[in-house]
């Protein structure tokens, strides 16, 4: 059984509670001061205490999604090894289709009605570089009347370290996309949801290490590239955005920054601002003071010329750590013409899934807005402000 499966939790509840009341049944007669008594006690006090850490780990790992495995809980995931078939003429080789699934709507569940999540793996052409991901295909994309039609499409990223999983069960994008979609609130977009830990257990923070994965070619080139060839993505300037939470937030902003003629829009909910360095991440730029600098967002806006991109941050006035940093890189980024600010600032909201499915709504209507536009991704009335 998987480490996010129903069975497991109802499992370790189970065995939680059966500990709990054994440990009531049994105390009377474990009273004594006898060493197999006291053993006894310090016995039932220890297992029952890791059933119930166990059962709350195992529901935070469901509600949240931390890990996907018990590999990746214990840093042991492998499988970064695809074979690529690079026969002549395949023109999307290095994208295959592995599995579907429904999406969840009132109404029917054919793909003409709901659209459809397809399970791809994907294998960067230049950067060898092999991840799962789900796409999310809206219900135009199925029905005869719009089969030569394109579609804008995002690029959606967790956390570190996230699954792909939970951007469609548990911050329910497709889902959000769908219904937005139906009440006319934003035009029909692909999405292609996955995790920025390209290269597990490490967290990379979508950066070209020197000698190591190269992740932001990956996500600037590579998947834009692989996707384009197997889906009907639109070929203009204005057809891709990307959107992140925590860690995909801040890779999602720094795609945008670094890459605006790849993505016209970029949202980063509850980002940072320049990439940290600790043991997940390990030496990202191994001495290069370029690559530092160019990964750090603030030195960014200060010396490199602005993008003509549009950029979506959020923050909670309570609840969330980079508030101050957030209003920080507003005004900053108000300064540098022709870069285009947005803002969602909650009164109050934690760093957690129910925060961001508050935000999603938003966030997909303003990616819909900048997406598919004119040339250079502008859009009328998307000013230098920011909306709160």
């Amino acid at each position: 059984m998987g480490l996010t499966s129903d069975k497991v939790l109802a499992l370790a509840v189970l065995s939680g509670v059966l500990l709990f009341g054994g440990t009531v049944w049994l105390w009377p007669r474990l009273a004594g001061r006898s060493l197999r008594a006291f053993a006894g006690r310090v016995g039932l006090l220890l297992v029952t205490q890791v059933a119930v850490f166990a059962a709350v780990g195992l529901a935070a790992n469901q509600s949240f999604g931390f890990y996907a495995s018990w590999a990746d809980l214990f840093g042991r995931e492998t499988g970064q090894g695809v074979v690529v078939d690079h026969s002549a003429g395949a023109t999307d080789g290095h994208l295959r289709v592995v599995g579907e699934r429904r999406v969840t709507q009132a109404g029917g569940a054919r793909p003409e009605t709901a659209g459809r999540v397809e399970e791809i793996r994907v294998v960067g052409r230049t950067t060898r570089i092999a991840t799962p991901a789900y796409v999310y295909l809206p219900p135009e994309y199925f029905q005869t009347r719009h089969s030569a039609r394109t579609f804008p499409a995002a690029v959606v990223l967790t956390g570190y370290p996230g699954t792909a999983e939970a951007l469609v069960d548990k911050l329910r994008y497709p889902r959000t996309a769908l219904e937005l979609a139906k009440d006319g609130r934003m035009r029909p977009m692909i999405l292609v949801m996955l995790r920025p830990t390209v290269a597990p257990p490490r967290d990379t923070e979508c950066v070209d290490v020197p000698g190591g994965p190269q992740t932001e070619t990956f996500f600037a080139k590579d998947l834009p590239e692989a996707v384009g060839a197997h889906y009907r993505v639109g070929k203009g300037p204005g057809s891709w955005g990307i959107v992140g939470n925590s860690t995909g937030g801040y890779c999602a902003l720094k795609l945008a920054m670094h890459h605006p003629g790849t993505y016209a829009a970029g949202a980063g909910l509850s980002a940072y601002y320049n990439a940290p360095s600790d043991p997940t991440t390990g030496d990202l730029f191994q001495g290069d003071k370029g690559r530092k600098n160019r990964a750090d967002l603030w030195w960014f806006l200060k010396n490199a010329a602005a993008p003509d991109t549009s950029l979506l941050v959020t923050s909670s006035k309570s609840g969330e750590t980079n508030y101050k940093d957030t209003l920080k890189f507003i005004e900053r980024v108000k300064e540098k013409k022709p870069t285009r600010i947005s803002s969602i600032i909650l009164e109050s909201g934690g760093h957690n899934f129910n925060t961001w499915r508050r935000e999603i709504p938003a966030t997909l209507q303003w990616l819909s807005e900048r997406l598919d536009g004119p040339p250079g991704g502008r859009v009328a009335g998307d000013g230098g402000g920011h909306q709160k």
